[in-house]
């Protein structure tokens, strides 16, 4: 996430990742205290500064706790595009209820699987049984870093400097990332 900034809340939790203007804004009033830096330099006509690469408030923010929400694009996530089926990597997948809808399948997190075209035309209407498929992994509601979304947390958790302030919230999600 070149150019972005992770942003702590004042007790360290993980609150949201900013463009770098708005980091460096946050620093020039007072808001926000730098913990790391990158090891490139800012320039202005009278100043210099390291480009931070994450900083935490001056102050508490509190925030009621967000619901994790199911989209395309955080079941993409969870998955780490690829297909349940197959294997295959891409960031041109479909998602796939495994219970179909025709039969009763819900858009919920245990019946939704990123999948690729190959596999979502093969399965059709059918269950992964009966399509003679099977899912690489038990799929359900990803636990989460509360504030960040499922997709940004997963991007974020990719910076290894970040991840010493992502961990603590949630080390199940950093095990093979």
């Amino acid at each position: 996430m070149t150019g972005h900034v992770l942003v702590l809340n004042q007790n360290y939790e993980p609150l949201n990742v900013c463009s770098w203007q708005r980091a460096v804004a946050m620093l020039c009033v007072g808001k926000a205290v730098a913990l790391e830096y990158e090891n490139r330099m800012l320039h202005s006509p009278t100043t210099q500064m390291r480009f931070p690469s994450v900083v935490r408030l001056s102050t508490q923010v509190r925030r009621p706790l967000p619901e994790l929400k199911i989209s395309r694009r955080a079941i993409l996530a969870r998955d780490k595009h690829t297909c349940q089926y197959c294997g295959h990597q891409s960031r041109t997948l479909t998602i796939d209820h495994i219970v179909p809808r025709e039969r009763g399948g819900k858009n919920t997190w245990d019946n939704l699987v990123a999948c690729c075209a190959k596999c979502n035309n093969e399965k059709g209407n059918k269950t992964p049984t009966e399509a003679g498929l099977a899912l690489a992994m038990t799929v359900g509601k990803p636990r989460y870093i509360p504030y960040l979304s499922y997709p940004t947390f997963a991007i974020a958790a990719r910076n290894r400097v970040w991840r010493d302030y992502l961990e603590p919230f949630a080390p199940h999600m950093m095990q093979g990332m």
